[in-house]
């Protein structure tokens, strides 16, 4: 659906989005909520809780260090093997993982936003757990090449234990964002992140790529 605050809602199409539901079972949702469950989540911003698998990262001097990375946790192993089944993610090798905790109590939500593309690569990997929610797309200057001047939304329905992945436009141009009034109950998602070229082989850091992935990839990392 999309959404012109003086118009009705024009179709158009809209690539860039795939979604895979029933990706985890209701038995492995309790699961992988208990083990979470048993580590520290840590207060984040806007209402949410985190826990973070991976390197610190200062975007702003384009800085990585390895600080306390010890890898994505072990739990998230099968789930990566289930991922590369898909023929989109065949060769998907995720070097971060970012737990989120939502809680209407709290005021949960995440404004709209872009993620990082320097360290970060074409592909962002979501598990959507706990409760049905809505992942509101935006672009603010609209779409001129379809005549839509002003701000542009669509709300992509993310079913429980669904997986969604976003990539080209709706990774690059379009933000992503959940509303509070879209956090009906508590809520989960693990987001998994992948290197930008510049970090894979042939890149400038490739090297450092490297590294990252084979201790992302050991599966025996604690919350940093």
């Amino acid at each position: 659906m999309a959404n012109r605050k003086d118009a009705e809602a024009p179709s158009f199409p809209f690539p860039g989005v795939f979604l895979r539901e029933n990706f985890v079972s209701e038995e492995e949702e309790k699961k992988l909520i208990c083990t979470m469950d048993q580590d520290v989540w840590n207060e984040s911003q806007s209402g949410r809780r985190k826990q973070d698998f991976g390197p610190k990262v200062n975007f702003k001097k384009r800085k990585v260090r390895f600080g306390g990375f010890s890898g994505l946790p072990a739990l998230s192993q099968k789930l990566v093997l289930r991922m590369q089944q898909e023929p989109s993610l065949a060769d998907f090798q995720p070097v971060e993982q970012c737990n989120l905790d939502y809680h209407p109590q709290r005021g949960s939500a995440i404004d709209p936003h872009l993620d990082d593309s320097w360290l970060w690569g074409e592909r962002l990997v979501t598990i959507n757990m706990l409760s049905d929610t809505t992942l509101t797309m935006s672009v603010e200057q609209g779409l001129p090449e379809l005549g839509l001047a002003e701000e542009v939304q669509v709300a992509v329905c993310l079913p429980r234990r669904s997986l969604v992945v976003l990539h080209g436009e709706a990774r690059h141009r379009w933000k992503h964002g959940i509303y509070r009034d879209d956090v009906q109950g508590r809520r989960v998602c693990s987001t998994y992140r992948e290197l930008s070229a510049e970090f894979l082989p042939g890149g400038q850091q490739a090297e450092v790529g490297a590294q990252l992935l084979n201790i992302s990839l050991s599966f025996a990392g604690t919350p940093v």
